[in-house]
């Protein structure tokens, strides 16, 4: 996955404001207690933290 598809798909579960707030701020266990900004700096595939995403704010599988 593409860093933009995986900002897109950001914007587009939780609005551009939240996403970035998120991404931020929100540490997210499955990513090695790490926020998505740390994670994606760290070398985490985007593909890798948008499953961790999904599975941590329970999206849809239409959204995986």
């Amino acid at each position: 996955m593409r860093l933009s598809h995986f900002w897109n798909r950001m914007y587009e579960q939780f609005g551009e404001a939240y996403a970035e707030s998120l991404a931020r701020d929100y540490v997210i266990e499955a990513l090695g207690s790490r926020t998505v900004q740390q994670a994606l700096a760290d070398g985490i595939g985007a593909k890798e933290v948008w499953r961790a995403v999904c599975d941590t704010f329970g999206l849809p599988s239409t959204a995986r």
